[in-house]
């Protein structure tokens, strides 16, 4: 194997002594073309093209000499490091790195970015990454060729956000534009870039904002009470069904757990919310992360639906509309729950083939016929029903007795057979 391999992190400014002096005694240089003809690379020394990391890594194994790898800013950082680092090659690194071309995107912005959510496009997960976008108010998104900043907003189409495309950091062509989302795709732009993308219903660096303690911090932190499945009354307008025909009923906190914990929302999925009324389950869905769109057709409880996302501090897309229609324009969910709606709006959500589903079911007979399409649609199918009766504390606080206000729920929930 090779004698000594130092990966050099560069992002156009002066090597630092070390990187110099071990770049000076390599008799193998990996990197990309342009920074093997901007780099003093020995003469006699052999020159990779970075394309194939793992082909590298292994004429790397198979060198005799010292070896160096060139890569962005900090190689340490959803770069090289991590595959040369693969126990089949046997490599031990020396890592120099750099300014990473996230942080220097963000100095180019004038913007902190302890808080921000740092996303890859490569080894096609840009729709992942743009569901991140859609969650968060502030993300850095690593791109890749076929998934730059035009395909990134094609993924966001109707979500407002601004673009701030930063190409070849670190090198005289150089170059940092801010562009809303609907104006990117207008334009041809150059690798390699990073994408910041900014803005949503939360405040983002605002003055006086409270310093945070944790990096890439959690989806509605701080502010949001701890726990999830909160009570009813931590909701804004949660069980008002009176105001308007067709508004959905608000779920009890037991049965969003349950939900909850069978659509497993988790940072890159889009959960579906169909008939989620004032948005406790949708908020919550949010606060684990996801990307959320929430369908309602009150336009009441559709206002205080984004209410109870402001309150905590997540992004939630709310569209207005009933039945199958509606669903037509959204994008491809991961995980989907029809609170209200019925058969027919069961169907067309199964139509769009997310992983997982959950719907909720008015009584038995309609059960079924849910339980059939979720079967139909080739789901692994299962159900529950949940009964609940609050217990109640006597006078002094002492004995229980059983209280007022029994409740039940029949919930079918199905998962993608692999």
């Amino acid at each position: 194997m090779a004698d000594r391999i130092t990966v050099i992190g560069w992002d156009g400014t002066p090597l630092t002594e070390a990187a110099g002096a071990a770049l000076a005694a390599a008799t193998l240089v990996a990197g990309a073309p342009y920074q093997l003809d901007a780099l003093p690379v020995p003469e006699d020394a052999e020159r990779i093209t970075l394309g194939n990391i793992r082909q590298a890594a292994r004429t790397i194994a198979e060198h005799r000499g010292a070896a160096v790898v060139v890569a962005e800013g900090d190689p340490g950082f959803f770069g090289v490091v991590r595959t040369l680092r693969r126990p089949e090659y046997g490599l031990e690194l020396e890592v120099l790195p750099a300014v990473s071309s996230v942080a220097n995107a963000f100095a180019r912005a004038g913007m902190p970015w302890e808080d921000a959510q740092v996303v890859s496009a490569h080894g096609g997960r840009l729709r992942r990454a743009a569901n991140i976008c859609r969650a968060h108010p502030k993300v850095a998104v690593l791109t890749a060729p076929g998934a730059g900043p035009s395909e990134l907003a094609l993924m966001l189409r109707g979500v407002h956000r601004t673009f701030v495309v930063c190409e070849a950091l670190g090198t005289p062509e150089e170059d940092v534009t801010v562009l809303t989302s609907d104006r990117i795709a207008d334009h041809v732009w150059r690798d390699p870039n990073v994408v910041l993308v900014i803005g949503g219903g939360a405040q983002v660096g605002a003055v006086g904002e409270a310093a945070g303690w944790l990096a890439g911090r959690p989806v509605g932190y701080p502010g949001a009470e701890r726990g999830w499945a909160l009570p009813g009354d931590a909701y804004a307008g949660a069980g008002r069904t009176e105001d308007e025909p067709g508004a959905s009923e608000a779920l009890p906190a037991h049965v969003r757990a349950l939900v909850l914990a069978r659509l497993g929302a988790r940072p890159g999925d889009l959960v579906w919310s169909v008939g989620a009324g004032s948005g406790a389950l949708a908020v919550e869905a949010a606060r684990f992360g996801a990307a959320v769109v929430a369908v309602e057709a009150s336009r009441s409880a559709c206002a205080r639906l984004t209410v109870n996302a402001r309150r905590y501090g997540v992004e939630v897309e709310t569209v207005h509309g009933q039945g199958p229609e509606v669903l037509g324009g959204l994008p491809e969910p991961d995980a989907a729950v029809v609170e209200s709606g019925g058969p027919d709006v069961v169907r067309a959500v199964l139509a769009r083939k997310p992983e997982r589903f959950v719907a909720l079911a008015r009584n038995f007979a309609e059960a079924e016929e849910v339980h059939r399409s979720i079967v139909a649609a080739g789901y692994r199918a299962d159900g529950a029903l949940l009964q609940s009766t609050p217990l109640r504390a006597d006078e002094e606080g002492g004995a229980l007795a059983l209280g007022a206000g029994a409740s039940g729920a029949l919930l079918l929930w199905g998962e993608q057979i692999v």
